[in-house]
């Protein structure tokens, strides 16, 4: 969720139906502290964010996580609560597949999530994948993205820059 453009590409794509987003409160916490220090936000605008996230996607909370936390043991334990978020979503909807998008692959054991029936990806991966059913909504997501103001003290840039500058060199290619 940290990185700005994939995070609103991300959510277009959610609102659009390509699939359902899911979080806990604890990822929120880390996204807006992370965001506040490393681009200097003010904490009321990433609330505002967050806030709008949450009515835009209601059934996207994870509330049980620390029931969903029992029995890891080779992922980062730093990160067992976003597998438990996985965990949840899993069971609340038996049979859909249910991926966490990280560009911190290393931090989840494959075995792990495959024994979960679970699995990790990058989202450039999973954009990509996407791309044969959905190239129709990802080009009009990134349309809109391209079309929007960049944030305040930024310069605007060509997509295809910012798309290399997010680590997204497959779907760059793709466009």
């Amino acid at each position: 969720m940290m990185s700005g453009l994939q995070r609103r590409l991300m959510l277009a794509l959610g609102a659009c139906g390509v699939f359902r987003p899911a979080w806990s409160e604890r990822i929120g916490d880390e996204w807006k502290r992370n965001a506040r220090r490393i681009w200097n936000i003010p904490a009321e605008n990433l609330q505002a964010d967050w806030d709008a996230m949450q009515s835009a996607f209601p059934d996207a909370m994870a509330h049980e996580v620390d029931q969903y936390e029992q029995g890891l043991r080779y992922s980062d334990p730093k990160d067992w609560h976003v597998v438990a978020v996985a965990r949840e979503m899993h069971a609340r909807h038996p049979g859909s597949p249910v991926e966490i998008l990280t560009l911190n692959l290393k931090d989840f054991n494959r075995s792990e999530l495959r024994r979960l029936g679970l699995s990790a990806l990058t989202p450039d991966r999973k954009l990509a994948a996407w791309w044969p059913t959905h190239e129709t909504q990802i080009r009009q997501a990134i349309a809109e993205l391209e079309a929007a103001d960049p944030p305040p003290g930024r310069p605007r840039l060509p997509m295809r820059e910012r798309l290399g500058r997010e680590r997204l060199p497959l779907l760059n290619r793709l466009l």
